[in-house]
């Protein structure tokens, strides 16, 4: 089908002039007696609200302006070519108000219309334009669905209701993984260590939603009272999230006074290396060996050549910890395990309050020499020896002390767990031994946001939440939205017309051309 041309027009435009009518309508208020002697917030209410429409004018006149420009053009769609055309419009819910759009349809029998200049515009399937959406998924990593709903109605001229507000932030999280497939860091001549961390963190999950045995575990076991739960009942089930967290830091050699409190000086954090090239993100929907994989794969992308130290850090969960190990042999890479020594601390606390009575000045100093002695060389298994020389020493121990004893002891004499705790050399090689960068990132990725008083979860929205705030805490959010817009395009748009090419229906000239009715 040959383009159709018709006379040029003038550069003003009706709907432009629209906007300009409207603005200085808008001034003539400013200059009225009223505004002049409101105050400023008055003012400043009247310029946002009035200002937003005047960009709704504009906005709208540009795609009018646009409409005046569509050129015919040979369309096929879906594999069926378009020989009918017909004007048409769709509505679009912005930033700034609902705009209507004026375009062609390209019609066949059978088939569903193809709209060229939605491909140029990259327009959503939804109501909700890329602006409202961006604004959706950026507010809902923060805060709860109802805030995201109260915030684009108080600082944007859209309407959305809160179940439209989970559906954007699932459509907004679904390139997540190919967009990071798709990074490619090059590798670096450095000496930095690449650092791998990983833990599991609950989150509240509809009864569906669970996993299979958790399920079954919630289905047959029945409160005792129908009031109150007793003590050990659990209100609600969760699901366990894998978080995992790479990044770079520089190796840093210190010694046993850096890391006690009460020995290391003031300048000591000063000394600390940073964390570099972080990258975090959780995901509650995937099977934590798949998470872990990831976490392999994104370390392997930095450094493909292994000419790095690789180090792991642990809190010695079994499973955890054999899929670490099982991931580790299938990327074939050379790693140093190391038992987080704040989880070693707090197995060293419990055992102490147990056997001193409660939290006191003679715990900690007792605790600070059971640190010191894994902090020097001493094993997890010696250590825990002395811990059962102390119990035994102490005739005073009720059962819920001896029950702790019993605890910290399994825990400290583990033979695959005391087989990390070589605190000694890791000082010496300058190798981190805490996790509290995957510590942090549990807490920021699940905890702030997912365990919000009464909340409860779907699988997907819990997913798509994960990924949001994963994106916003690696810093990617941008550059990842720049993706998922191209991505939009291609599912939405270009799939549709051969081999995705898409005759362009706005003419090359400068040129203002009035459409052919």
């Amino acid at each position: 089908m040959s383009a159709a041309y018709a006379e040029p027009i003038h550069d003003e435009q009706p709907s432009f002039a629209r906007a300009r009518v409207f603005g200085d309508e808008v001034e003539q208020k400013l200059r009225g007696d009223e505004l002049l002697r409101a105050e400023h917030a008055e003012v400043e209410a009247f310029i946002e609200l009035q200002g937003r429409e005047w960009a709704r004018l504009m906005f709208e006149a540009q795609f009018e302006l646009r409409a005046q420009l569509e050129r015919r053009v040979e369309v096929t769609a879906d594999g069926v070519e378009r020989t009918k055309v017909r004007d048409s419009e769709r509505h679009l819910e912005t930033v700034v108000g609902t705009l209507v759009i004026p375009r062609l349809a390209y019609q066949a029998t059978g088939a569903r219309d193809a709209h060229p200049m939605d491909a140029v515009l990259n327009l959503p399937v939804e109501l909700f334009s890329h602006g409202v959406r961006r604004m959706a998924a950026k507010e809902a990593a923060r805060g709860s669905f109802d805030e995201v709903v109260e915030l684009i109605g108080n600082y944007s001229g859209a309407k959305v209701g809160k179940r439209q507000v989970e559906e954007l932030v699932m459509r907004a999280a679904h390139d997540f993984d190919a967009f990071y497939e798709l990074q490619r860091q090059a590798a670096t001549e450095t000496n930095d260590l690449l650092v791998l961390s990983t833990d599991g963190k609950g989150i509240v999950m509809r009864h569906e939603d669970l996993r299979d045995a958790t399920r079954l575990a919630a289905e047959q076991k029945a409160h005792k009272l129908e009031t109150r739960l007793s003590p050990g009942e659990k209100a609600d089930r969760k699901r366990m999230a894998q978080v995992c967290a790479v990044y770079s830091v520089a190796p840093w050699h210190r010694t046993v006074a850096d890391v006690l409190h009460g020995l290391r000086d003031e300048s000591t954090e000063d000394k600390r290396p940073r964390p570099s090239d972080k990258r975090v993100w959780a995901s509650v929907e995937k099977h934590p060996r798949k998470v872990i994989r990831q976490a392999f794969e994104e370390a392997l992308r930095r450094a493909p050549e292994q000419h790095r130290r690789w180090v792991v850090l642990v809190d010695g969960e079994p499973r955890q910890l054999k899929a670490v190990k099982a991931e580790a042999r299938r990327a074939g890479v050379k790693v140093t395990l190391i038992l987080d020594v704040v989880h070693v601390l707090e197995y060293l606390w419990l055992a102490g309050r147990a056997l001193f009575g409660g939290t006191s000045t003679q715990t900690e100093a007792w605790v600070v020499d059971r640190l010191l002695a894994l902090l020097t060389g001493q094993s997890g298994g010696n250590v825990a020896r002395t811990i059962r020389w102390w119990a035994k020493k102490n005739t005073q121990l009720d059962s819920t002390a001896a029950k702790a004893i019993v605890t910290a002891c399994a825990y400290l004499a583990n033979r695959n767990r005391t087989r990390l705790m070589h605190y000694a050399a890791a000082l010496r090689d300058g190798l981190p031994i805490a996790t509290g960068v995957i510590e942090g990132a549990c807490r920021y990725l699940v905890k702030d946001r997912m365990e919000r008083t009464g909340a409860c979860w779907s699988l997907q929205g819990a997913e798509a939440v994960l990924r949001l705030r994963a994106l916003r805490a690696s810093r990617d959010f941008d550059r990842y939205w720049l993706f998922h817009l191209a991505q939009e395009k291609k599912r939405n748009h270009t799939s549709r017309y051969a081999e995705g090419e898409l005759n362009d229906p706005l003419p090359v000239s400068k040129c203002h051309l009035r459409r052919v009715k």
